[in-house]
């Protein structure tokens, strides 16, 4: 095998990737970025109006994209969701564990209905579609790429709401890492973003709710996603081939490093 410097390309043609929570935020511009690369790319979320606009957008830049609607919470529908994909465009060999809500509440206040649907969103989903991906390319002895999306609510909490959110996150973090090892042996690389302040709609309703943060972070800004365009490719692209279980924080600096 050879390796021609620099051993990177962004060519991500004759692949086929998945991406959750790709009706807002982050996901949007993922989807985007996958599809400008050459990827097909399946598009999931519940809001299929949503999906559609991004999809034609896709579509109209010359990208090839389907929409799946899929409620996270719902062990079948994902089931189903990667089935329909691989149906439209062959084997999956990237997928983005996207889709995430917060609870923005107390510990003690919320309700177990907001408890058990932030957990099948943000740590159970992820793991269900992991291994339903890893399983159709171990059958089909082909190589894959997860990328999980963390965040740096893994790495501290301040205590002021928004517990079970942190939890999850870094139960996605130790995910990554613990599925990296497991599925290294099938070329499988598994490893996750941790974002800080995006522009998100997300982001938005917590601004609105708790003021411009801006102005409380070093480089006084909030980044966009496209400015992550890069730590994506690179960890589907061949230049990561060596890298797995990584967990690579993507904040503009904005938290501290305790």
């Amino acid at each position: 095998m050879t390796f021609p410097l620099p051993n990177v390309s962004n060519d991500l043609s004759g692949r086929v990737a998945f991406v959750t929570g790709a009706s807002s935020g982050l996901g949007v511009r993922f989807a985007k970025t996958l599809a400008a690369c050459g990827a097909k790319v399946g598009l999931a979320a519940r809001r299929t109006d949503r999906l559609e606009a991004v999809a034609e957008e896709i579509r109209a830049a010359g990208g090839e994209a389907i929409c799946i609607s899929m409620d996270a919470t719902d062990a079948d529908q994902l089931f189903a969701a990667v089935d329909t994909l691989e149906k439209a465009y062959g084997t999956v060999d990237i997928l983005i564990n996207n889709a995430g809500i917060p609870d923005a509440q107390r510990a003690h206040k919320m309700e177990v209905e907001l408890i058990d649907r932030v957990l099948g969103v943000n740590l159970r989903a992820p793991y269900i579609l992991s291994c339903e991906f890893a399983r159709r390319l171990i059958a089909a002895k082909k190589p894959g790429r997860i990328v999980n999306i963390s965040s740096v609510a893994h790495y501290s909490y301040s205590g002021n709401g928004a517990a079970l959110y942190a939890i999850t996150k870094t139960a996605v973090a130790r995910m990554t890492e613990a599925l990296s090892l497991e599925w290294a042996k099938y070329g499988i690389n598994v490893n996750a973003i941790c974002p800080g302040m995006f522009k998100t709609e997300m982001l938005d309703g917590m601004l609105e709710r708790v003021g411009d943060l801006s102005q409380h972070v070093v480089r006084q800004r909030i980044c966009d996603p496209a400015q992550m365009d890069s730590t994506l490719l690179y960890l589907v692209s061949p230049a990561s081939e060596c890298v797995t279980g990584a967990v690579i924080r993507v904040d503009d600096g904005q938290s501290a490093r305790n």
